[in-house]
């Protein structure tokens, strides 16, 4: 037999044996070496499944518990995360999962919850993205790393900061009055008022962060919404790698036209705020989040310039956490207002006391403290965030636990929410009042408790514009209306990015005013 002859069969030979070696190194050893290590530190979960990991259990579950409406309760932990919820019961606050090959410790002890996200920028830094998750955010805010994320939040930080919220306050108020404007063809009749909020909010967020309107934006939000319908459902989808580049399944292929899309949107946006510039129209970019993006893309300085990427992620970012987030929050406050019309007649009470039948103003937007505790409970119940993405970089402890390198790590915010030993027997109850005194004092000064939009330095730095616009639209709606849940509402709470109302949220509205 020739060299020639041994080559060619020995080459095909090592090769195979070497992807055969990596293979059982990456779905074998790796797997049975960190479970062995985490066992041995009282940390348990799930078998796992060949390829999939939990995936495919995980999967199941979930569309079991969405398959039927659920009754007119708040315990909604275990329809929007049954499979978490099933394996806390069974293993413990903490256990360890597998999304396919890729092991995950999940996490839902206040102390651990806090302990990673207060050193998320260094010890705990993000997990990488998912391809779809990509598609909706980009390289922005909320997934950027290192020096680009430190750059990226100094501009959010300047546009969001006390005296810019101040002068946002017109353009919300504004905004509100013309939806309410249409509203008053409604009395008496029913309106779904999770659609009604997705307009609201994504005007608000149009004319307070990019100088435009809704309709300019209209067609970015339509396909912000389309990807983030595309990840819920390939949420528990296994990424097998060297089929993923050879294969592109429809929803990638769907995603990657809808982020093209959003690309050629915004720059539209953008150009048309160059171009004022340009023809002399204006003598800068403006102060709003749009006009710092473009003058950070203009920057002379390489160090400070945002690529045309960057931009567009940006963006991407600010127009759908601008818009998503605050839409569900007052939806499902007007939700829980129509059925407890008690907290509805408070708050409506105090607005009435610190504004009369006046536009509110943000200099007394701080007096609302009924508005302020029906808020955070809405939040606890209904919270925004499913969970949180962390990753360790290098072997680390963690509480008691040694943590080696490359272990996701997700933070379920809806388990301790959810905890009866946190809260009390009456944890599925809607009862402000827990939070009469704060957050620091109805957690018992454990910030890992409640964080509804996060904690330590990648907290959210939108949550001050959210509240303020959250307390605005509540504050006019409750000055003209009562508001009641329509016989015909389906409870049917659903996880996207945020807790969604499957089939809206529909309601009565009595006006308070005659002719109004």
């Amino acid at each position: 037999m020739s060299a020639l002859v041994k080559l060619a069969i020995l080459l095909p030979c090592s090769l195979f044996l070497i992807a055969l070696i990596k293979f059982l190194y990456d779905y074998l050893w790796i797997r049975l070496r960190l479970q062995h290590m985490m066992n041995s530190q009282g940390i348990k979960g799930p078998p796992y499944a060949f390829i999939h990991g939990n995936n495919k259990e995980a999967n199941k579950t979930t569309n079991e518990a969405l398959s039927k409406p659920m009754a007119l309760r708040h315990d909604i932990f275990p329809r929007v995360q049954p499979h978490v919820y099933s394996c806390i019961n069974r293993y413990g606050r903490n256990y360890l999962a597998w999304d396919g090959k890729r092991p995950e410790l999940v996490i839902t002890e206040p102390e651990l919850v806090n302990e990673v996200l207060k050193h998320s920028v260094t010890t705990f830094p993000k997990r990488k993205p998912t391809f779809i998750l990509t598609g909706i955010f980009g390289n922005g805010l909320v997934t950027a790393l290192g020096e680009k994320w430190v750059k990226q939040r100094k501009l959010a930080n300047y546009a969001f900061h006390g005296e810019s919220l101040k002068n946002m306050t017109p353009a919300v108020i504004a905004s509100v009055e013309t939806m309410l404007e249409k509203w008053k063809g409604y009395v008496g009749k029913e309106i779904e008022v999770y659609h009604e909020f997705r307009l609201l909010t994504s005007e608000v967020i149009s004319r307070t962060a990019f100088g435009s309107s809704y309709l300019e934006g209209e067609k970015i939000f339509d396909m912000l919404n389309k990807l983030s319908v595309i990840r819920s459902r390939n949420f528990f989808e296994t990424q097998i790698p060297l089929i993923n580049k050879l294969w592109k399944s429809g929803d990638v292929l769907e995603s990657e036209e809808l982020s093209k899309g959003i690309q050629d949107c915004v720059m539209k946006i953008v150009k048309k705020r160059e171009d004022k510039v340009v023809n002399g129209e204006v003598d800068s970019f403006g102060n709003d989040f749009l006009g710092l993006l473009v003058n950070a893309y203009h920057d002379s300085d390489e160090n400070n310039r945002l690529s045309t990427e960057d931009l567009v992620d940006e963006c991407k970012t600010f127009y759908f956490a601008g818009q998503d987030t605050v839409n569900s929050l007052t939806a499902w406050i007007v939700f829980l207002l129509a059925i407890h019309g008690d907290w509805q007649e408070k708050a409506r009470r105090e607005v009435i006391e610190i504004f009369g039948n006046q536009i509110p103003n943000s200099e007394e937007m701080s007096k609302l403290k009924i508005m302020t505790m029906i808020i955070y409970e809405t939040l606890r119940l209904y919270g925004p965030s499913n969970g949180m993405m962390r990753r360790t970089e290098s072997d680390v402890q963690l509480g008691k636990l040694i943590l080696p390198a490359n272990l996701d790590l997700l933070v379920i915010h809806s388990a301790p929410d959810h905890a009866p030993q946190l809260w009390g027997d009456d944890v599925h109850l809607f009862k402000s009042e827990r939070f009469a005194e704060g957050i620091a004092k109805a957690t018992n000064y454990n910030a890992g408790v409640f964080c509804p939009f996060g904690l330590g330095p990648r907290n959210c730095v939108g949550t001050n514009f959210a509240t303020m616009e959250t307390k605005i639209v509540l504050s006019i709606i409750l000055q003209r209306y009562t508001i009641y849940l329509s016989p015909t509402y389906v409870h049917s709470p659903i996880p996207y990015i945020t807790v969604q109302p499957q089939h809206g949220i529909q309601v009565i509205l009595e006006s308070l005013h005659n002719g109004a």
